[in-house]
């Protein structure tokens, strides 16, 4: 039923639904979504399994809101970080959305991989769902490229594989970036910013 469920917004939701869905994301990245039971996230967050039904009517509704709450909190991040760039300077917008993506990819580790990992395991309509939401993310990639070719500011060949390759270098940050490594989340930010312009040819 998850398909027909309303994703409850962080506005509407109360401590307890919060404190559920963190739980479960935590039962997720640790058992996997098929390993965990509607029981084993009950017991973790230290309650009934009717009480968690009583606001997620499926394991598979706890899964979309993780998965939609992620992914629309990235988009307004990327939205953020296009308002704070001078209207026309397509390279400094690019370089503005991996900033803003790898620092989010460096805050929200556990989202991440549960995203990454367990697209699969969304049913027909979350899935269309999530998909959509996604498209919106590599739409603001694509336009800035597009634009900056237009511009003549970047030089590539292949415009739409360098898109996907800058957002799949910018995603793998939450892999493998912990807290307290050589490199604080703003130096890998400009880091990955310089390697994405290059990599598109900025002059």
């Amino acid at each position: 039923m998850s398909g027909a469920a309303k994703t409850v917004s962080r506005s509407e939701a109360s401590a307890s639904q919060e404190a559920v869905l963190l739980v479960a994301l935590k039962c997720f990245v640790e058992q996997g979504f098929h390993g965990t039971s509607m029981r084993d996230i009950a017991g973790a967050a230290g309650t009934s399994i009717a009480a968690i039904y009583y606001h997620f009517p499926s394991k598979a509704a706890l899964l979309r809101a993780i998965m939609t709450r992620v992914t629309e909190d990235l988009l307004a991040e990327l939205q953020q970080a296009k308002a704070n760039v001078k209207k026309g300077d397509a390279a400094a917008l690019l370089a503005a959305l991996v900033r803003a993506y790898v620092r989010f990819h460096t805050e929200r580790r556990e989202e991440a991989f549960v995203g990454n990992s367990e697209l699969r395991s969304l049913e027909a309509d979350d899935l269309a769902h999530v998909i959509a939401l996604r498209d919106k993310v590599s739409g603001n990639f694509n336009d800035a490229i597009a634009a900056g070719l237009k511009q003549g500011s970047f030089s590539c060949a292949h415009p739409r594989e360098a898109g996907l390759a800058v957002m799949t270098m910018c995603t793998a940050v939450a892999s493998w970036y912990r807290p307290g490594g050589p490199a604080t989340p703003e130096q890998i930010a400009e880091r990955y910013a310089a390697l994405a312009l290059s990599m598109l040819g900025a002059k």
